[in-house]
């Protein structure tokens, strides 16, 4: 059964178009991750299927409710926690938590077992009495993830949730949403850390308000069918640029200190590639075959939509 499914759902902002005849199902008890920039649609999404904003075009359904005439019921049914979620800095975590149960009318005699569960499950219990604004970053964002969880939701919307936080609570923070599943929750993130994207059951790339591409992050990486050889020079940001003028060569990128280079036919043309470099004065320390990660796929694909090498 969907959680969430959508049908050309279209969200404009005067003449600018946030969110394009956008197409999805989310099956029940998955992580599905919508994984995109900065100004791709993300957070107008969220917004959209939790009943927030309401489409200019389209219609979605969260859990068989549709957002336009029941909104207030979906509210009742999802959690949603914001990139910039509204904690109380100077309230303690118990009563940022408790003014949540209020919010969503938690009833009293399940509140206090339903609160303890969430803080040994954050692992936030030794902290309760501790105010808000003293809470580390990591910290801050597991209690809004408790509050958002209060009320027991079915499906859970969480808008770059690790968004600013360090590594290790990171890691801490999934571990946390992975747990989820086996409570039946279905959860629905959006990120712009693609190593992240690889925990997520399915995965849809945004860019301008488009969909691009959905499915497993494996089916992702799939799509792409021509090679991808990483190069290891000198100077790169200019061996880039000379690269781009060479004959065989689809599309470019910088990927940390390597260049990754988009090629129909690596074995041939690779070898050829090296000698260029070679004689043009760039030092070559290695060129290799890579398997395509989601962050190649996806710079691929926008730098195709675009029309550019």
């Amino acid at each position: 059964m969907w959680a969430i499914q959508t049908e050309n759902l279209t969200r404009k902002f005067g003449e600018v178009t946030a969110v394009h005849r956008f197409n999805l199902s989310v099956r029940q008890g998955e992580i599905f991750g919508l994984v995109g920039p900065d100004g791709a649609g993300k957070t107008t999404i969220m917004r959209l299927l939790t009943g927030i904003l309401s489409p200019t075009e389209g219609e979605a359904w969260v859990l068989g409710h549709c957002i336009t005439h029941q909104a207030e019921v979906i509210k009742e049914k999802v959690g949603y926690m914001a990139q910039r979620f509204a904690l109380y800095g100077d309230l303690t975590v118990m009563e940022n938590i408790q003014f949540y149960a209020d919010l969503y009318a938690v009833p009293k005699k399940e509140r206090l077992a339903r609160i303890e569960r969430l803080l040994a499950f954050s692992n936030l219990s030794p902290f309760q009495n501790r105010l808000a604004q003293n809470l580390s970053g990591g910290m801050k964002q597991k209690l809004g993830l408790v509050c958002a969880l209060v009320h027991t939701p079915q499906v859970l919307f969480l808008d770059e949730p690790t968004n600013g936080v360090d590594p290790v609570s990171r890691k801490d923070f999934w571990r946390i949403i992975s747990d989820l599943l086996e409570q039946g929750v279905t959860v629905f993130v959006s990120t712009a850390y693609l190593d992240e994207a690889e925990r997520c059951h399915r995965i849809g790339l945004i860019h301008e308000g488009h969909l691009l591409l959905l499915g497993t992050p494996e089916e992702v990486k799939s799509r792409l069918k021509e090679e991808i050889w990483e190069i290891h020079c000198s100077a790169r940001m200019k061996a880039r640029d000379f690269l781009l003028s060479l004959p065989g060569v689809r599309r470019t990128w910088i990927y940390g200190t390597k260049i990754h280079v988009l090629l129909e036919d690596g074995i041939k043309l690779a070898p050829r590639l090296e000698g260029a470099l070679k004689n043009s004065g760039f030092e070559v320390f290695s060129i290799n075959r890579v398997a395509p990660s989601l962050e190649d796929v996806f710079i691929s694909t926008i730098q195709e939509r675009r029309g550019a090498r």
